[in-house]
């Protein structure tokens, strides 16, 4: 009985999560615009009830889940009795009512951490930035209970479920979307911020002091998320392919493109106290982004294997919480933002141009990937026939905006603050510029003279410029070659962590461009049909079918072939790829098998046999595509690394006495 009413108890709370989301969203920001000292300080309290309530209501949902309570209509749909621990506890955030109760069970993450560790932080900007929270949180909460309740009963209760969808009945996909979801709803924390400075009138370097962590934290974690789908998709779908401009895929990379440019420009707020109007837009920017997002996966408007939704009640309520939050923040923005005061000035060389650089090429960049995302909705909407937007277009007009940033990204760090001295940090650069030029004129030696060749090696010299450049700015700072070795070595172990994180990132960078040139020029497929003990030559390994044989999985079927793989008759290793078919609900999946060299891949897909007994196969040699992962893994961790830098442990500087708006009224 007890077991049987977990999910009214789930229901119970997420309802009680409702009214004190309402209270969080009202009390705190009057009581910081009256000067109300006890209804600034309910923020906090109010932030860990809600914590509390969201976390009740998600491990009932994730009970029903692991006990298979087919009572509840969302387990019914999407599990099953067979499915192993792992997917019957992913599964509860592998369809759109779960996803949503843990995008708000997230929310309520981030507002408790500001509400507990915040207490560097102004009382009235505390209070304002958590009131906005809570009015996030009840927009989505009010999504759940009116159109996506994931505790509703069924009056006949099913034998078994329907189970979960066979593609993401896998590790990457079981952890895949809570990393977006970190990243998209950590996004909220700087908007919040933002909202709250905006009301109180109020941006300074000890703001941007404060945005940067949690933008860090979002920003780390949506770089792994979209890293770890881009994995996902490269060795489930058997494609052989890591990325595709898939509308959701977009959906993802825009909110990370502007929120890049956010960082950047919080840094710039943080150190000359310049760009505050800028950054603030870009805070709003950035999280609207992240809403489009939730909007164009879960209204149905777009068709793809990621997205859940397709019901239009849903998306008419999520697109008028878009205008609501857009509408809303912008409105604010144009009334506030004038108000604010100009910063320091600077020339246009120097390293806030650079850093004003990077954000318009980075805002341009996301601006063009969602027009090329919207554009076949807008041309159906306005009945222009059915228009598909493709990998050609987007690599004709973001590639050639990802260039100057990139040439620029070693540059810039070696530019002072306010008036830099241009033709001297290119001398320093002639190292990275000797090291690239090596590189082009190598690369077109090894791999021939036509224009997909020439590109990749422009590809390829533009990620040394990067690399070497990104060690020389290194090399600079601690004067290596200039002081004593000791010296050098003593000024290393002083620099500040965020230094070290800005250098992983930029070098990790270099690698996912090295990683996206050579998969995406020299890849070499062959696909044919192939007898046992044949064998098929591809780049240089000898791939040859030994055994094909059926085996049942917990929930599925296989058929598993098993290829040898060898190089100059040395071999290598085995490799076995599956082609699975789920009992429920049935469908075909394939399951890749990949050897990696570290530099390379090779990857092998095995299909049905024919009428003559011969298996359809698919072999490729993947060069560089393994440095993609290890640079998304290298910028994460510049991203922590920075994060643990002391200055964000320790707190932003305090604020000149006026800036307290919990004492008095905003003006």
């Amino acid at each position: 009985m007890i077991t049987y009413m977990v999910p009214e108890l789930g229901h119970f709370a997420l309802v009680l999560a409702l009214m004190v989301s309402l209270v969080q969203s009202v009390v705190p920001l009057v009581g910081a615009q009256r000067g109300i000292p006890e209804w600034v300080a309910l923020a906090r309290p109010a932030a860990v009830v809600m914590f509390i309530l969201v976390t009740v209501s998600f491990v009932c949902l994730t009970w029903s889940y692991v006990v298979s309570d087919f009572s509840l209509a969302n387990v019914a749909a999407n599990s099953h009795t067979d499915k192993p621990l792992l997917y019957k506890i992913s599964g509860v955030w592998g369809n759109h009512e779960g996803s949503m109760l843990l995008w708000v069970l997230i929310l309520a993450v981030f507002s408790l951490a500001v509400a507990v560790m915040g207490g560097n932080l102004p009382p009235g900007l505390k209070a304002r930035a958590l009131s906005v929270q809570g009015m996030i949180t009840t927009g989505f909460v009010l999504f759940i209970l009116f159109t996506s309740n994931p505790f509703v009963r069924l009056a006949q209760v099913p034998q078994n479920g329907e189970g979960l969808n066979p593609l993401l009945q896998d590790p990457g996909l079981a952890f895949h979307p809570p990393m977006l979801y970190l990243g998209y709803v950590g996004f909220s924390m700087a908007f919040s911020f933002a909202i709250a400075a905006l009301i109180e009138g109020r941006v300074d370097a000890a703001w941007a002091r404060w945005i940067r962590p949690w933008t860090l934290v979002a920003w780390v974690f949506l770089t792994l998320g979209i890293g770890l789908g881009s994995w996902w998709a490269y060795y489930e779908l058997g494609w052989g392919g890591w990325w595709f401009w898939d509308p959701v895929e977009n959906a993802s990379f825009i909110p990370w493109l502007a929120g890049t440019a956010l960082l950047h420009s919080a840094a710039v707020v943080e150190k000359r106290d310049t760009l505050k109007s800028w950054t603030i837009l870009l805070a709003i920017i950035t999280f609207s982004l992240s809403l489009l997002g939730t909007f164009l996966v879960r209204s149905g408007v777009l068709t793809s294997v990621h997205s859940f939704a397709s019901d239009p009640t849903r998306g008419i309520f999520i697109l008028l919480l878009l205008i609501f939050t857009i509408g809303g923040s912008l409105t604010l923005f144009a009334i506030r933002a004038p108000a604010l005061k100009g910063g320091g000035l600077f020339a246009p060389v120097s390293r806030e141009g650079s850093l004003l650089l990077n954000n318009l090429l980075m805002s341009t960049a996301a601006a063009t990937v969602l027009l090329g995302t919207l554009y076949p909705l807008i041309a159906e909407a306005l009945d222009l026939g059915k228009v598909s937007v493709g990998g050609p277009f987007y690599n004709a007009v973001f590639v050639p905006l990802m260039v100057p940033m990139i040439a620029a990204m070693a540059i810039g760090p070696l530019l002072g603050w306010k008036r830099g001295d241009l033709p001297g940090a290119l001398k320093r650069l002639w190292l990275a510029a000797g090291l690239s030029a090596a590189a082009f004129a190598a690369t077109f030696v090894v791999v021939g003279g036509g224009l997909d060749e020439v590109m990749g090696a422009f590809g390829m010299a533009l990620a040394v410029w990067l690399a070497v450049g990104t060690l020389v700015e290194y090399a600079e700072r601690i004067k290596l070659f200039r002081l004593p070795l000791g010296r050098s070595l003593s000024k290393a172990t002083s620099l500040p962590r965020s230094a070290y994180g800005m250098t992983l990132a930029h070098f990790g960078l270099a690698l996912v461009i090295a990683g996206i040139t050579a998969s995406s020029c020299w890849k070499v497929e062959k696909t044919q049909t192939m007898a046992l003990g044949e064998t098929v030559n591809v780049a240089g390994y000898d791939f040859t079918l030994t055994g094909v044989e059926l085996t049942d999985g917990p929930n599925y079927s296989s058929l598993t072939g098993t290829f040898e793989l060898s190089r100059d008759g040395k071999p290598m290793g085995l490799m076995t790829p599956e082609r699975r078919v789920y009992d429920t609900p049935p469908m075909p999946t394939t399951e890749a098998a990949i050897h990696t060299t570290f530099l390379n891949d090779l990857y092998a897909v095995i299909g049905e046999p024919d009428d003559q007994g011969r298996y359809v196969t698919r072999l490729y040699f993947e060069p560089l595509v393994p440095w993609l992962w290890y640079g998304c893994l290298v910028m994460a961790a510049g991203g922590l690394l920075s994060l643990s830098d002391r200055r964000y442990r320790v707190g932003a500087p305090r604020r000149a006495p006026a800036g307290d708006a919990a004492a008095q009224p905003a003006e």
